[in-house]
């Protein structure tokens, strides 16, 4: 990341901070709309993605907490702040149909909180925290020692506070959230930068059948949390390698402002090539797509698709008439068009 220019570095963290937040929630089985967190997110940044799209209390709620873990690094972690982001994610105080205490430890009221699995009367209990009497004891030592002054490596830090974390499971709901949160909080210090090039969730996601395998057989076991470490460490270190992916991805996108910038660009161009752009979207452009994304008639989204094509940005699909598709030019086919301007 070191050989990107400031504004590409801030397209970066923009990148692998809405995979952050979208896989941490994809992990817990919800699903955000990637589009309404990249905007949101660049929106708290002050980043112009070329028009922002409305996003959801649930979305805001996650980005909040997680810009605040990461770019208030250094700030105190508190039972407060805790507090605070999990009111943060539980905007309407339920958990689906179901009520929950908020901003709060989980009462005794709600019975022992259990991991289980397998259908209702046949569950699998993987583990039962601490009882509700003892989390606020719990918590107290677990922030102590997070913000105590010790000699143990940084990164070893945010994996010890991860699983510390969701092993006391102090909340009804959006443990496991919050805990990545402390996580990334914790990488950050150890980095010594508010700006997150890779993303620990995006790679917790992929490999969260062993995830979840690590985690129970650690709780079952003793307080050596050797093994765990070992797997948390070779998952930031395939999380890193991850990273050149997002690099490439950033600076893909240059290439096509680069040659988008050398001509005129209009407001429907522009919004319709940054969709393009996005993570989430899918297929190819056509006519009656375009029209719809830019809010025009199909006879001016077929002009300025011709406009785009006679520029390189887009590049139509074997086959033609009516039904002609079209594609962005790939990072080869930009380089030959640039090199051949020059």
């Amino acid at each position: 990341m070191e050989g990107l220019g400031f504004e590409l570095r801030r397209e970066a963290s923009l990148e692998t901070l809405t995979t952050d937040v979208v896989t941490s929630s994809s992990i817990e089985g919800e699903n955000l709309n990637p589009r309404e967190v990249r905007s949101s997110i660049a929106r708290w940044l002050g980043i112009d993605i070329g028009g922002y799209v409305p996003a959801g209390r649930n979305v805001e709620g996650t980005v909040e907490m997680m810009l605040d873990a990461t770019r208030s690094f250094d700030s105190p972690l508190t039972t407060e702040r805790l507090f605070d982001w999990h009111a943060a994610l539980s905007p309407t105080g339920r958990t689906g149909i179901q009520r929950i205490t908020v901003a709060d430890w989980r009462p005794d009221s709600a019975g022992p909180m259990q991991v289980v699995s397998g259908p209702v009367g046949k569950e699998r209990v993987h583990y039962e925290a601490p009882a509700a009497d003892r989390i606020d004891v719990e918590i107290g030592r677990f922030l102590d020692w997070f913000e105590a002054p010790d000699d143990t490596d940084p990164v070893l830090r945010a994996g010890i506070a991860h699983f510390w974390f969701v092993t006391l499971h102090p909340f009804e709901d959006g443990n496991g959230r919050i805990a990545r949160a402390i996580t990334d909080m914790a990488l950050a210090r150890a980095d010594g930068m508010r700006d997150r090039f890779y993303s620990m969730s995006a790679q917790i996601e992929t490999e969260r059948g062993h995830y979840y395998a690590r985690l129970e057989r650690q709780q079952r076991g003793s307080t050596d949390l050797t093994e765990w470490l070992a797997w948390f460490l070779d998952c930031l270190g395939r999380a890193l390698e991850s990273a050149e992916s997002t690099s490439m991805a950033v600076l893909y996108k240059a290439q096509i402002w680069e040659m988008a910038n050398d001509g005129p660009v209009s407001e429907r161009q522009r919004l319709v090539l940054n969709r393009m752009l996005d993570a989430g979207f899918e297929g190819f452009m056509n006519t009656s797509k375009y029209a719809r994304l830019a809010k025009c008639s199909t006879d001016t989204a077929l002009r300025d698709i011709r406009g785009l094509v006679e520029r390189g940005l887009l590049l139509p699909n074997p086959g033609g008439g009516r039904s002609t598709s079209y594609r962005l030019p790939t990072s080869g086919e930009i380089r030959s068009r640039l090199g051949g301007r020059e």
